[in-house]
């Protein structure tokens, strides 16, 4: 058994993780905001990370709380989605590094965004940043956990791709319009989106907490990235559905501003090698099978 700390604990990935941990006897931690009880830790991501060391040692930390992205963006909006991953996470590795008995390890979220358009350039982990808003933001973001890389920690940066989950993020967004038979691609369709199973996203990261030769960044996508055309096709034929509407790119700018065109329009094509390699084996290797599971 480990003493696992999580922040966002309640959300789409956290939530599901918080239970696997649970249920294969590891006892999970909380990070929370408010009026911690015994079983929780409290903590200010804006001013100074975890208030207080607790009395137990914790053997690894994951952090996962963040904005949400979806949506319009707004300079406030863009303001919130900088400061909660990258100042967050810095306090947050700051007071971990103050600490008598520190965690070995911290499995930290960060996102494919880091590596911006990148057309279909196969993408490692090696690959230098791209540019524009999230790809600044997701640099910051993993150079915020200096900190605690600095204090000794094992520090793994989970690139998270696409997660598709039918109870939130793009899937759930996507399942009303095409389940009506309105949807279709985003602008040309060529563009690469590398997704992730949500079951795969928690998988990769209990594989990241046990193996202790992980260390940096990770990509977490599936082996197989799709174009937006082929993944509306199998959308498509899964809901036995049409998707005959597609959303022309002047449109996808109109409507959604920046964030379509640094998230539905961008081309970001990731490679798995790294967690292939590392032995992690996918439950949901091929789009198909991941959709089916949802629907």
């Amino acid at each position: 058994m480990i003493r696992v700390a999580v922040s966002g604990a309640t959300g789409l990935v956290g939530g599901a993780l918080s239970s696997r941990l649970t249920q294969e006897g590891h006892e999970v931690i909380p990070l929370v905001r408010h009026a911690a009880s015994g079983s929780e830790l409290l903590w200010n991501p804006s001013q100074g990370g975890i208030e207080k060391e607790p009395d137990t040692p914790l053997d690894a930390i994951v952090h996962l709380a963040g904005e949400n992205i979806a949506g319009r963006w707004s300079a406030s909006k863009k303001q919130r989605i900088r400061d909660s991953r990258v100042q967050g996470t810095r306090a947050l590795c700051e007071s971990l590094a103050r600490w008598k008995q520190k965690p070995s390890t911290l499995v930290c979220a960060s996102a494919i965004g880091f590596y911006g358009n990148r057309g279909d350039e196969l993408l490692e982990e090696s690959a230098a940043p791209g540019t524009g808003f999230l790809a600044e933001t997701c640099r910051d973001w993993e150079q915020a956990t200096s900190p605690a890389r600095d204090a000794g920690l094992r520090v793994v940066s989970l690139r998270i791709g696409v997660v598709l989950s039918k109870h939130g993020g793009a899937l759930k967004q996507m399942l009303g319009p095409f389940r009506m038979g309105a949807g279709g691609r985003m602008g040309p369709g060529t563009q690469f989106m590398s997704w992730i199973h949500r079951d795969d996203v928690i998988g990769l990261i209990c594989h990241a907490l046990q193996d202790s030769s992980l260390r940096g960044p990770l990509n977490a996508v599936s082996p197989h990235p799709v174009t937006n055309q082929e993944f509306t096709k199998t959308l498509g034929k899964v809901l036995r559905r049409p998707t005959l509407f597609p959303m022309p790119t002047f449109a996808v700018r109109l409507v959604f501003g920046e964030m379509g065109e640094e998230l539905l329009l961008s081309s970001t094509r990731v490679s798995a090698a790294t967690a292939v390699a590392a032995g992690y084996s996918f439950q949901f290797a091929q789009l198909e099978e991941a959709l089916r599971k949802e629907i």
